[in-house]
């Protein structure tokens, strides 16, 4: 029995019970038949997630427009971002990802993939108590678009907040993370929430549960032969190599279909860290997505049973813990970029060398550990006290080398800044964050490892010091 089945509490006997009807390719997420009674049209596939594909590129897009400000107000560009958040309109062309050398995209416009899509409605709407004045999800991200219109390249030296990397990060928890694991893949397991023996919606060739699931799958943003790619191709796919136009093209079209071929943000992080040969994140959730879907399909369009339902949420429950593992790897990494980044900065001005190159990375990288850590509290999951504990570490802003940092954000939508204890004690709280991830998620690729600092950091900083009060 694989360790993949361990995990699941399911035996293989039990799971070979599942008897789906005969597929295209068993490892591959479709083509599934049509099982819903009441349908009456030609379509022979059930599958369909271009809605939540839509969206992946919506935050593509979105994440590129943010590095566009120059530095000014800009009411236009704003606008367009928002379009791109909030807006459902037509005539929104796909500004990320594109066709890059040999790598050619098929898809051209958002709508081309599903219409009428947006962000914004799909933005987890608790608040978000790791920034001030407790703004929901849509608010914080509206609130980080209007800074990034006016920021040049989307980023604030000053108080150290890169746009792009916050709002890229945050979204791929706030909607794609939150909608899958809390969402599809919790309340509309329920035996009466979209049920399996009716239609998702009036005249749809896919049931209840059929659809829900298949939504679910789709804000993973992974092709639907990823089981048939390593890491390294995944990883590749993402990237927009040409080589990997060869493995990502799977029905040989000579183009790369962002519906069903395309790697998005978080496949591409899960795939990222199973490439150290450590975790398997990436297998492990499409393998169980598939193997759901299987389960589903094999009760022919009647409503599931109890016991069914529990294999699913079996199955779900591997994919939220896997899910949320490449979340919390990700705050393990970007921690340590964010300690390597600020050791550069000491060093640099020690020897009195410019500090600019290693200023920019460490905002960019800052931007991503605060992005990841805020995505790691939208789950189906309260992480209560671990929650707290990381948000002081990491804080509202980054510690300048002046010593600041953002404390507060004013009525009128100022920052307030205030005297941090220095770059020392924060070094030390990148190295905590780091530890929290393995003690708490039990993160295993550990990307960036700095943990081996620590005792000398602590030393350096005394036992005494306000380090300890984080």
């Amino acid at each position: 029995m694989t360790s993949y089945y361990k995990t699941l509490g399911i035996t293989v006997a039990a799971v070979a019970l599942v008897s789906a009807p005969v597929l295209a390719a068993d490892n591959v997420y479709g083509t599934f038949p049509v099982t819903e009674k009441s349908y009456k049209g030609s379509k022979k596939n059930s599958v369909a997630y271009t809605g939540q594909i839509a969206r992946q590129v919506l935050h593509d897009s979105l994440k590129k427009l943010a590095g566009k400000g120059n530095g000014k107000p800009n009411a236009k560009l704003k606008a367009e971002m928002m379009s791109y958040y909030a807006g459902k309109g037509k005539g929104r062309s796909i500004v990320a990802p594109k066709s890059k050398g040999t790598f050619t995209i098929k898809q051209t416009a958002v709508d081309q993939i599903s219409k009428k899509k947006n962000l914004s409605g799909k933005t987890y709407k608790g608040a978000i108590s790791g920034m001030p004045n407790n703004m929901t999800g849509p608010e914080l991200v509206k609130f980080w678009i209007d800074k990034a219109s006016s920021a040049k390249k989307g980023v604030d030296a000053a108080n150290g907040y890169n746009y792009p990397q916050l709002i890229s990060k945050f979204i791929m928890g706030a909607v794609f993370y939150n909608q899958a694991v809390d969402n599809y893949l919790d309340e509309k397991l329920g035996a009466k929430n979209k049920p399996n023996n009716k239609p998702y919606k009036k005249g749809a060739a896919y049931t209840g549960k059929e659809h829900s699931w298949d939504e679910a799958f789709g804000y993973f943003g992974t092709p639907a032969h990823a089981l048939t790619l390593s890491p390294d191709q995944l990883y590749g796919i993402a990237k927009r190599k040409a080589k990997a136009k060869s493995y990502a093209d799977k029905n040989g079209d000579g183009k790369v279909d962002l519906y069903k071929e395309m790697v998005f943000g978080p496949a591409y992080y899960a795939a990222g860290y199973d490439r150290s040969g450590k975790t398997s994140y990436s297998k492990n959730i499409v393998t169980a997505f598939l193997d759901g879907r299987k389960l589903i399909t094999s009760a022919n369009g009647a409503a599931l049973t109890d016991g069914q339902r529990a294999k699913l949420r079996a199955y779900a429950k591997v994919i939220e813990k896997n899910w949320q593992q490449t979340l919390a790897e990700s705050v393990f990494k970007y921690a340590g970029s964010v300690f390597k980044d600020l050791k550069k900065i000491r060093a640099n001005h020690a020897a009195k060398k410019s500090n600019d190159k290693a200023l920019k990375k460490y905002i960019k990288h800052w931007g991503e550990l605060k992005g990841f850590s805020l995505a790691l509290q939208t789950g189906k999951s309260n992480l209560g006290e671990t929650a707290a504990r990381l948000n002081r570490l990491i804080g509202y802003g980054p510690v300048m080398m002046n010593a600041s940092q953002v404390t507060d954000i004013d009525s009128k939508g100022n920052y307030v800044k205030g005297e941090a204890s220095g770059l020392g004690e924060y070094m030390a709280h990148m190295l905590k964050a780091q530890k929290l991830m393995v003690d708490k998620f039990g993160v295993k690729a550990r990307n960036n490892d700095q943990m081996a600092n620590m005792s000398e950091m602590l030393k350096k900083l005394g036992s005494g010091s306000a380090a300890e009060n984080d």
